[in-house]
């Protein structure tokens, strides 16, 4: 007979927390003894809050052209506690002038005024917006007195870089979103039929799947732009796109829905469904489609990433969002000439945060992906 000591009991609690785990709680309990992951899982979060609350974050509305006449395509300006004249308990940015100079045969030049402070201040008035497209709201995060702030610099229009980006993850993740959902829904549906059935219902659906995955995006999004009307509004084309984006999006995992129910329709939890007087698509619904809930899951954060960046390209080309819709391709349309690329360089400040956006998704897709594979830690 064994002793029984502390370290026995634990090791038998931990077991039986092991054996009455949910699949939920197993995934979670793999998912946190990867640091990657639960890093990129933090940074997504943060990105997705930062998103979300964009309308309040950003110190402008980032729509209006114009914004700042006296700053276009300005540098950068980052709050300073110190400068030439001494330091401050406030952070502060310097003025700025705009003239013309000889120098540059007579074009438009913004100079610092290095003896004017505009202090910032928190939680303070500005542009109308709607929280959540629901909450009517005027108070933003920060701002200046008497001046305007841009952390990531303007464009040509004088519209603010920081404001821009923020709304355009948002943007980024809303397309996403409804892209995903409508894959996810055509996968389960047409991958579910084609896998509980099979045979010459299967044939024909497969048939239909491989022309989808053969349709090039490209081509097919030019001919979209073509019946598109020049009046049509941003949130037409927003929703447009959405839908051809999820359309285009489905075979890869409805492949992988009928796989799986190709190899579980036989086994005796579905017989003994069938045998009970449960309909076809109520043993899909609830008795299918639950036993590889954790790899839909993962499959949908995995292609997530896809959607953002087949939004941006097209936009980007010209074939996507138009101004003036926030997204990365729309702003990074501006950064195409050798002036900017020589010269104001902070135009490519939002693609940085869009890098770490499409990486954070594919770091927590892999997480997931380990953590849903009981045999993952056998592997390594």
């Amino acid at each position: 007979m064994t002793d029984v000591t502390p370290d026995n009991l634990q090791d038998q609690k931990a077991k039986e927390a092991y054996f009455t785990a949910s699949q939920g709680q197993l995934i979670w309990a793999r998912f946190k003894k990867q640091r990657a992951a639960l890093v990129a899982a933090v940074i997504l979060v943060a990105m997705m809050l930062s998103g979300i609350f964009a309308p309040f974050l950003s110190p402008y509305d980032p729509t209006i052209a114009g914004r700042d006449k006296d700053y276009t395509n300005g540098a950068p300006q980052l709050p300073k506690f110190c400068d030439s004249n001494g330091c401050s308990a406030r952070p502060f940015i310097h003025a700025v002038k705009r003239e013309r100079s000889m120098a540059t045969n007579f074009r438009w030049v913004t100079t610092v005024d290095e003896d004017t402070r505009l202090y910032m201040k928190f939680f303070v008035e500005g542009d109308d917006y709607h929280l959540f497209d629901l909450i009517h709201m005027d108070t933003h995060l920060f701002g200046v007195e008497g001046g305007k702030i841009h952390l990531f610099g303007t464009d040509e229009d004088g519209q603010d870089i920081f404001s821009r980006t923020l709304h355009a993850i948002w943007t980024s993740m809303k397309v996403g979103s409804i892209g995903v959902f409508i894959a996810f829904v055509l996968a389960l549906i047409i991958g579910g039929v084609s896998g509980y059935y099979g045979g010459w219902i299967d044939g024909v659906i497969q048939m239909i799947t491989d022309a989808v995955r053969t349709v090039p995006a490209i081509p097919l999004f030019m001919a979209v732009a073509a019946f598109m009307p020049p009046e049509m509004t941003a949130e037409a084309r927003f929703f447009y796109i959405s839908l051809i984006l999820g359309f285009i999006g489905w075979p890869t995992l409805a492949r992988r829905v009928r796989t799986h129910l190709l190899t579980e329709r036989n086994q005796e939890y579905v017989l003994a469904a069938q045998l009970c007087g449960a309909k076809p698509g109520h043993v899909i619904r609830r008795h299918l489609l639950p036993s590889f809930t954790s790899y839909i899951i993962v499959d949908l954060v995995i292609s997530f990433p896809y959607m953002v960046l087949s939004e941006t390209a097209l936009s980007f080309i010209g074939l996507g969002l138009k101004d003036p819709v926030s997204s990365l391709g729309v702003m990074l349309q501006k950064a195409t000439s050798a002036d900017v690329l020589l010269n104001y360089q902070w135009y490519f400040i939002p693609v940085i945060f869009f890098i770490v956006l499409v990486m954070a998704f594919v770091f927590v897709g892999d997480g997931l992906r380990d953590a849903a594979d009981p045999y993952s830690e056998g592997k390594k």
